[in-house]
């Protein structure tokens, strides 16, 4: 049976929310500190889902595949173009934007990983969370690509913004 890339983004907001899923993996469940209030954006704002805390903002762009690789190169280049305007868009707010990449077929272990995209470095807590994450590769012709073995488990994530935000100030 298949899933649609909104089964895909509605498992992520659920597991952002801390929301319990049954018969699925529960990755986020653990961690009660690092939920976050989920907007599904599909089609109005350019990004698939916005996540958010008083500390963080993040605009969310999911990307499933059964492949450990995605390259935004395919499609005639719309993943491409797609993650300038994203960075043009987060720049101009002074935010940063993720990339979750869910991958399908995976029986153990958790399926998604966490990437930051290309964007100057930030100050404050997003700095400090934006330095942690692994940015989104380029091959050697320059075009963007997710590596899935390369990016932050999203156990890992959540667990890096729990311990942000219980630092005392």
């Amino acid at each position: 049976m298949s899933r649609s890339s909104s089964a895909y983004e509605r498992e992520l907001k659920q597991i952002l929310q801390g929301e319990d899923q049954p018969g699925a993996s529960k990755p986020g469940r653990s961690n009660g500190s690092a939920k976050f209030l989920v907007v599904r954006a599909a089609g109005s704002l350019g990004f698939d889902l916005v996540a958010l805390r008083p500390e963080f903002a993040f605009p969310i762009e999911v990307k499933s595949s059964h492949a450990d690789t995605i390259h935004f190169s395919a499609a005639s280049g719309r993943s491409s173009e797609q993650l300038e305007a994203h960075r043009q868009a987060v720049e101009r707010v002074g935010l940063v934007a993720l990339y979750a990449f869910r991958r399908l077929g995976r029986r153990s272990g958790d399926p998604w990983r966490v990437f930051v995209a290309p964007g100057p470095p930030r100050r404050g807590m997003l700095g400090l969370l934006r330095r942690r994450l692994p940015a989104i590769d380029s091959t050697r012709s320059g075009n963007a690509v997710l590596r899935w073995e390369e990016g932050m488990a999203l156990t890992e994530f959540l667990s890096c913004v729990g311990e942000l935000v219980e630092q005392p100030a």
